[in-house]
């Protein structure tokens, strides 16, 4: 059966014919001072969960490391750097260990990186953000472009662009993706809007807990209608105005625009997704 996405490993990132490039053969296997090993700079990996590495500590205490890291050779400052397993040995320090059974390879410096990014890929830890940082460096140090890199993690071209759509957002789009008050999904239809309008798309996902479609439907409302739907802020608009949206929203879970005509009066206007909507609103009045 064909594996899809990254979990094809190195051999998907530059070809099966010739390994050597990447990784020669294993040469040994030790039992290294962990005060000798240190991480990987280029670790696309930012974030442990504490609590995950004091459990695996807990582990390592009782049965050992069980399965080896893998580290490159000694570089200039006499130390091991690591390939892969980076949890591993911090969950050995924390448990006490003085030694650490590892796997030393032939790596050059050109695809530690890549290395370190597809391991930490099948192991899942990385957040959205921080695939598509570690695509962006693969791309940018490995010289590979979008269509190559698609192909060699076997990810459809779509995909590749969609995580790469994601460092073009606001920072406040990126940390809120990052640490998971929106999805892949919202950040996506956030980036399908306007720019102007990104931010304030972001805001009305995380306080109305909008699903991925609703975000999606309201992006495309946005790129329609700008002026209908953006937020009220222009400043000729009493504050009043403000404070009746305010009141509203707390009524409806769906944008309230409200539009003052040149000639006086104006409308105000409630979005709903769909006609279940219709019955919530009603309920919510019967209530009060």
């Amino acid at each position: 059966m064909k594996q899809k996405g990254l979990g094809r490993g190195l051999d998907a990132i530059f070809g099966s014919d010739k390994p050597s490039a990447i990784l020669k053969p294993m040469s040994e296997m030790a039992e290294i001072a962990i005060a000798e090993i240190v991480p990987n700079p280029s670790q696309p990996r930012t974030r442990f969960d504490e609590e995950a590495l004091d459990e695996l500590a807990d582990s390592i205490r009782t049965l050992g490391v069980i399965q080896p890291v893998a580290v490159r050779r000694r570089n200039a400052e006499g130390k091991y750097v690591i390939i892969s397993g980076e949890r591993r040995w911090r969950a050995a320090r924390l448990a006490g260990l003085q030694t650490l059974p590892a796997y030393v390879r032939e790596v050059d410096d050109e695809n530690l990186h890549a290395m370190a990014l597809v391991e930490n890929i099948q192991r899942q830890d990385l957040n959205a953000i921080e695939i598509a940082l570690g695509m962006q460096r693969l791309i940018d140090e490995c010289h590979l472009t979008q269509d190559a890199l698609s192909e060699k993690v076997g990810k459809k071209r779509s995909t590749v662009s969609n995580y790469m759509r994601l460092l073009k957002l606001p920072d406040e789009v990126q940390l809120a993706l990052k640490e998971g008050l929106i999805s892949m999904g919202h950040a996506k239809a956030i980036a399908g809007a306007v720019p102007e309008k990104q931010l304030w798309l972001l805001k009305r996902c995380i306080r109305k807990g909008l699903s991925v479609r609703q975000a999606e439907e309201l992006a495309r409302q946005l790129a329609e209608s700008a002026e209908r739907h953006a937020p009220v802020e222009e400043e000729e608009y009493p504050e009043s105005y403000s404070r009746l949206v305010e009141a509203l929203e707390r009524v409806f879970s769906q944008e309230i625009g409200i539009k003052r005509l040149k000639k006086g009066g104006g409308r105000i206007t409630i979005d709903f997704a769909d006609d279940t909507e219709i019955e919530r609103f009603i309920e919510r009045f019967q209530k009060r």
